[in-house]
């Protein structure tokens, strides 16, 4: 095929991921490679009916090809019927979602699909199903066989690009966590991430832990101990880099192609203020191209039909750009 597809995982199938990827999926039908829905098919196929009834429906096995047109799926039946309840927290909608992430790498190592886009995820659910989970990262290592601190969260919205040093984890802990080696790990990876989507050479900003980097120690020593040395361990490595600086004097600079944070909110919040429906969250350093959307499965409005694919799109179009025409 010209394109290979994107394979389109629905996330908690009783989140609002399936609808969104259906109609993620409907609208792009008619492009060079349409995506590859993957979850239950019974799921898919109820949202399908309300949101994407003009289209046929096309079961499309590994060895196959997507039809232009169409609304293509791989059926991954991992769900009990009677535990399919839209606004539903259950630990085997926690478990199909993972089951999902498997078929689609699986399709991606097959050949078959070029890269993957997940929809929502709920960790309460995952965790409820006895599996050790903070995230579509930490999965994605685990499948892979990856150390956790080799892959990284990049948000993409609003104009910015931000990866993560650290994620989901106590404050205190992340901060006790970081390293030179892990800012530098983090910033190697998007760098990595970055000139794969298109822009050459890319500057890079690195935020600081403390308030205005430290105050020359005023605050601390952490960013002359850590952010000052991975800063300086890159640039001798040829990479332009900006900081360690203030997050909040780095962002209103805006002249960075992309930015390291050092925990959760740190770059959460600037991309979430600026796209609060639209972000992107693409996982990088696993050799594997994978989105996901920056919001979560609104359970509250799951199966209501409102719930906005804007995101699901955003990702789409991050990963393939090329095929939407």
């Amino acid at each position: 095929m010209a394109h290979r597809p994107v394979a389109l995982t629905i996330g908690d199938p009783n989140g609002i991921g399936p609808e969104i990827a259906v109609k993620a999926a409907a609208a792009r039908a008619a492009s060079a490679a349409p995506p590859v829905v993957v979850g239950d098919g019974a799921v898919i196929r109820a949202y399908a009916e309300r949101h994407a009834a003009e289209l046929p429906w096309r079961d499309v096995a590994p060895d196959g090809a997507v039809e232009r047109g169409a609304l293509n799926v791989v059926a991954v039946d991992a769900l009990p019927p009677d535990d399919f309840s839209p606004g539903a927290v259950r630990a085997s909608a926690g478990a199909a979602t993972v089951a999902y992430v498997e078929a689609a790498l699986r399709l991606v190592r097959d050949g078959f699909a070029r890269a993957i886009v997940a929809c929502p995820h709920s960790e309460t659910a995952v965790n409820a199903a006895g599996i050790a989970f903070s995230g579509y990262p930490s999965l994605l290592a685990r499948l892979l066989g990856a150390p956790n601190d080799a892959i990284f969260l990049m948000l993409v919205g609003g104009g910015l690009r931000i990866v993560h040093a650290t994620l989901h984890e106590r404050l205190h802990d992340a901060i006790e966590r970081l390293t030179p080696e892990l800012v530098e790990a983090a910033a190697r990876a998007a760098v990595d991430a970055v000139e794969a989507l298109g822009v050459p050479a890319p500057r890079v900003g690195i935020m600081a832990i403390n308030p205005h980097a430290g105050e020359n120690g005023l605050f601390g020593a952490d960013d002359d101990v850590i952010t000052a040395a991975a800063a300086a361990a890159l640039r001798a490595g040829g990479i332009a880099v900006d900081g360690p600086m203030g997050a909040d004097t780095l962002l209103a600079r805006r002249d960075c192609d992309v930015y390291v944070a050092m925990y959760h909110d740190q770059g959460h919040v600037p991309v979430k203020v600026l796209a609060p429906h639209g972000a992107a969250a693409l996982s990088i350093g696993a050799g594997v191209v994978f989105s996901s959307v920056g919001h979560g499965t609104a359970f509250d409005i799951a199966g209501r039909g409102v719930a906005d694919p804007a995101a699901v799109s955003r990702a789409l179009d991050i990963v393939a750009p090329e095929t939407v025409a």
